[in-house]
């Protein structure tokens, strides 16, 4: 993923994280899960269900966005401070192929972290009969929020 290998700032930065992303409850709801975590790189992975689709029987865009957004956001996390919190700023994405699959995976990894901001990338790319191919790609500025 990352060309660049970060040291996390928090040396419980991988419980910090998993705590934080098992208290979404939409990524619960949507039933994603985190499949690899490492400093400044964050995958998840979501299995297609008819709930998560939109009028063509795609996966919806929405959920793309919400799990490319996940993703860069535990991304991020993962290098920040101990006792912060993290939060989207905003998020630009693209999609470029209809979701039309199995499966979903979010890879995303950090770009430039920074004391305050964080800047991500994540791609999303959709399985079908065993084939991966892109179907979104954003990029994302988090921030670092403090007690």
């Amino acid at each position: 993923m990352s060309m660049r290998s970060y040291a996390p700032r928090d040396p419980h930065w991988e419980t910090r994280v998993r705590e934080s992303f098992a208290k979404q409850g939409a990524m619960a709801s949507l039933g994603a899960r985190i499949t690899a975590l490492n400093p400044g790189e964050c995958t998840i992975e979501l299995p297609f269900r008819p709930e998560l689709s939109q009028q063509h029987g795609f996966f919806h865009a929405g959920i793309l966005s919400a799990i490319a957004d996940s993703a860069g956001g535990y991304a991020g996390y993962t290098l920040f401070p101990a006792r912060t919190e993290v939060l989207t700023v905003e998020f630009k994405i693209n999609f470029v192929a209809p979701a039309e699959g199995d499966a979903l995976t979010a890879s995303a990894h950090v770009i430039r972290a920074g004391r305050t901001l964080t800047v991500t990338s994540a791609t999303v790319h959709v399985r079908r009969a065993g084939r991966d191919s892109l179907c979104a790609l954003m990029q994302q500025t988090l921030i670092a929020l403090s007690d």
